[in-house]
């Protein structure tokens, strides 16, 4: 049936029941116990809303990802308070963030890690769909036309309208970096928007597996040149990075932090700052909390599957061996290799001579190994360059690479992937410092970063080292192996010093992405303190710290030094909280290790008058005023701090974390990080033969289908050879043509018509002969629909630079498109629903991307109610009654 409204709602109607049954049950047996401490799941919405979510991804991994992309990537309305203004950035953008991207990976790592420069250029729309987002109430009032006074189209009025809003925040949606999309998240980015009062720009990346690493970070990329460099045809002016902020959940996180290392290491400027909440940025789940947070997380326990189809899993049949089996060779392969899990026949010849020459040994072995290379003497130059080499070697007997697997048990053999176990990226790149920015060779030097993470999610331990890596950079140095891999992260590590300036905000009893369950408390406070970091980074004041929590806004300070003085002497300690931001009886403020201040984000900053007063004061205990917590450290130097560390209760109450020391994702060897572990690996390899023993019959008709998409391509392809198709290079009449480099094109035109070739199309399918993308990757795939709808597409509609003519239509193929109710010579198909949004077949307002927006405003409308204390009285009539401060 697939993912629908329909099978969603048959899905999720049970555990709606179920979850309500279950919540009065434990509610019931915490007031028997006479438990008083208060948690997340205690609120029964959101005790609902946290199962519905996890039953709707559950629901997704047991359909095929092409189905859950289609769900998710339907175009739904906004609502009638907002103005959107959907817009196409233009294949010259694209081109120029290729080129960036380009010269950041090298020709070595292209050809090697990458699998070529061309493929994943290659696309099926004319350019990136995106989205200008903001309030209608924000849009200037003034009437708009254009300069021979006719009035605009809707859209570039909508857009001027917005010209005004200095405030950008660059949104890159989540979604497991295969399946989300701006309709997914359009909601959310509309009210950032309205809390800082400005605008959004949602960018509609290209999915994985279609399009895996690194199209979505080119789209990224492409994104934000189209913002600070915009083409003619755009209609916004040209925006400062100065007044743009990043900002991502999830695997859009990982993408705006990479975009970032990349902006940095190639000198581009980089914007204000960037909101990260929750990043996924270690794809290889090489820290604890990947095993141990699944039951209080949204994440299914066996990670993203799939139901089998033409597009995925790459082997819907499990291969000879099975998916995870024990290493058959000593030396790891090479970082990188396409072809690792199909490999050449002179690569399996060479592992074939490599176990003949020397037995597989046990993990304890081949470190054993390396030790004893190490501890040999160098009596001569000659050996002393050998034990050099080795001593590169040794490095990854250490660590070892991808498809290899970190054993726990050092006497056992270890094991190797054999089937790709992320939809984004292969085995063999998941270590590569684009793909998981945990193994960045430094990750200093970087605009401010706000980063958000559940304390019950199951990312939450790689956002916590990710953050105190960025602020830290000399004291969470990375792995050897990742520095040996990559000249330019060695580079980096000795040329990015600079410590990033870090707010870490980690929320008690919260989940992945706690900003989805906007009616609770925790999400309240969060999109709040997203909006004063975005207002405070993009402000034109001169000589701000990063972050309000450590600048006094002069519109805010309300409190002097006489006043400040006159508390002093009736109180030897200072603590006037508000109820909602009080510290638990009992709790102590700790000194931190980090070297800041720490405040609270509704209070007044009043830092600059109260310093003196603390100096002062002869208490051992923190300051608090007004609900400003300030912290001294010994780390701090010139006045500057160096990182902001929070824990977040659920009411939305700050507290100072605790000492790096004991956190203990924090005390992890450098070595291990990064690296495929076995309590992982083994957990997927569980979950994927479950996949491969309910869709067996699945697997083997994807791969009948297979067989026939290829067949109609070949066909395909004939025909438009029949029908006149020459590429560049297949004629000795067009000298000219060949002399044209295709890297070097850039459109000055309008977009031309279908049916012609555009000089700003740089690639196509066609043109990838000598490159190994991804096995995933559609670009040069000839066995699945979306790969024949591409072909498709830059034959007759759209065709790259590399092409010479457009086939002509011949009246037999007429005949032949009448007859097939998926053939339309006449317009270019439906691309990928991993890149062209889908429409809905329903009313749109009944598709469940609009039931779900919904059901969460009922929510908040529910709890605005109860918090303000409406009750309704006997006579049916509803009074207000105020029940305290907090009262909204």
């Amino acid at each position: 049936m697939g993912v629908s409204t329909v099978s969603a709602a048959v899905h999720i109607t049970p555990v709606v029941i179920q979850t309500f049954f279950k919540h009065g049950k434990r509610r019931a047996q915490k007031f028997k116990n006479s438990v008083e401490e208060e948690e997340a799941l205690d609120d029964i919405f959101f005790d609902e809303a946290f199962h519905i979510v996890k039953a709707f991804i559950e629901l997704g991994v047991r359909n095929t990802i092409e189905s859950l992309q289609s769900f998710t990537n339907t175009h739904v309305p906004a609502p009638y308070w907002a103005a959107v203004a959907p817009i196409q950035i233009p294949l010259s953008v694209c081109n120029d963030a290729a080129d960036v991207l380009i010269d950041w990976f090298g020709p070595k790592e292209l050809k090697h890690v990458v699998g070529g420069e061309r493929w994943w250029q290659v696309r099926g729309l004319d350019g990136i769909d995106c989205e200008w987002i903001t309030e209608k109430e924000y849009l200037s009032s003034d009437p708009l036309r254009t300069d021979d006074g006719k009035n605009l189209a809707k859209t570039d009025e909508t857009i001027l309208r917005m010209e005004h809003l200095e405030p950008v925040i660059l949104y890159v949606h989540g979604g497991g970096f295969s399946w989300g999309s701006i309709n997914t998240h359009r909601y959310q980015i509309i009210r950032y928007a309205r809390k800082i009062r400005g605008r959004a720009f949602a960018v509609n990346y290209r999915k994985a597996p279609q399009y895996p690493f690194p199209c979505p970070l080119h789209d990224v990329l492409s994104s934000y040149l189209y913002l600070i460099q915009p083409p003619i045809s755009a209609c916004h002016k040209a925006i400062s990075p100065s007044k743009i902020v990043l900002a991502g959940d999830s695997a859009g996180g990982n993408l705006c932090l990479t975009a970032l290392t990349v902006l940095r290491d190639m000198g581009i400027p980089m914007p204000a700052g960037a909101v990260l909440i929750s990043p996924w940025v270690d794809l290889t789940h090489s820290f604890p909390s990947i095993m141990h947070n699944t039951n209080t997380d949204i994440i299914p326990v066996h990670g993203f599957l799939a139901k089998p189809s033409t597009l995925w899993p790459v082997d819907p049949v499990p291969p000879k061996g099975g998916r995870v089996r024990p290493t058959k060779s000593n030396p790891p392969p090479e970082p990188g290799h396409a072809d690792t899990i199909h490999p050449s026949v002179d690569r399996v010849q060479g592992e074939q001579d490599a176990n003949t020459a020397q037995p597989v040994q046990s993990q304890e072995g081949m470190l054993q190994q390396s030790e004893d290379r190490a501890s040999r003497p160098e009596s001569s130059p000659g050996k002393k360059l050998e034990a050099e080499v080795e001593e590169d070697y040794d490095i990854d007997l250490w660590e070892p690479r991808p498809p290899k697997v970190l054993m726990e048990d050092p006497e056992a053999v270890p094991l190797e992937l054999r089937s790709q176990i992320q939809q984004y990226a292969t085995t063999e790149q998941l270590t590569h410092p684009l793909v998981s920015p945990i193994v960045q060779g430094s990750l200093g030097n970087l605009p401010p970063l706000y980063i958000i993470a559940g304390d019950g999610e199951v990312l939450r331990d790689e956002i916590i080292y990710l953050s105190h890596r960025a602020a830290h950079p000399a004291d969470y140095p990375v792995r050897s192996g990742v520095l040996k891999d990559g000249n330019r992260q060695k580079e980096n590590v000795a040329k990015f010093t600079t410590p990033t300036k870090v707010h870490l905000q980690v929320f008690d009893d919260m989940c992945h992405v706690l900003t989805v369950f906007s009616f609770t408390q925790s999400a309240k406070y969060a999109y709040r303190s997203i909006a004063e970091f975005v207002k405070h980074a993009t402000s034109d004041e001169v000589g701000l710290e990063p972050f309000p929590e450590l600048q006094r806004p002069p519109s805010r300070a309300s409190v002097d030094s006489e006043a400040l003085g006159e508390r002093s002497k009736k109180h030897s300690l200072f603590q006037i909280f508000s109820k909602k931001t009080s510290p638990k009886p009992g709790s102590v403020l700790r000194q931190q290790s980090t070297g800041v201040r720490l405040y609270n984000q509704e209070a007044a900053a009043v830092a600059d008058q109260v310093q003196d007063l603390v100096k002062e004061s002869s208490s051992s205990q923190s300051t608090v005023i007004q609900g400003v917590r300030l912290e001294t450290s010994n780390a701090r130097k010139d006045g500057h701090f160096i990182m902001i560390r929070e824990r977040v209760d659920i009411r939305g109450v700050t507290r100072d974390m605790e000492p790096r020391e004991d956190i203990a994702c924090l005390q992890i060897k450098q070595s291990q990080i990064g690296l495929i572990k076995e309590a992982p690996c083994t957990r997927w390899s569980e979950g994927q033969q479950k996949w491969d023993i309910v869709f067996a019959r699945e697997a083997k008709k994807a791969l009948r289908h297979r067989k026939n998409i290829e067949r109609k391509v070949q066909n395909m392809l004939d025909n438009a050879r029949d029908q006149g198709l020459l590429l560049v290079g297949e004629s000795d009449v067009t000298d000219r043509a060949q002399a044209r480099n295709a890297s070097t094109e850039r459109s000055t035109s309008a977009n031309p018509k279908d049916g012609t070739i555009r000089d700003d199309r740089r690639w196509g399918p066609l043109d990838l002969d000598d490159e190994r993308p991804p096995p995933s990757a559609i670009a040069k795939r000839r066995d699945t629909p979306e790969s024949l709808a591409l072909i498709k597409m830059t034959i007759y509609h759209s065709a790259p630079v590399t092409h010479l003519t457009v086939p002509k239509l011949k009246p037999l193929d007429a005949v032949r498109a009448a007859f097939d109710p998926h053939d339309d010579p006449m317009r270019p198909p439906k691309q990928s629903v991993s890149e062209e949004q889908a429409r809905a077949h329903i009313i749109p307002g009944m598709h469940g991307l609009r039931i779900w927006d919904a059901i969460l405003r009922y929510i908040m409308a529910e709890k605005s109610k109860k918090a303000a204390g409406y009750v309704k009285d006997r006579a049916g009539i509803t009074e207000e009654r105020k029940v305290g401060k907090d009262a909204v």
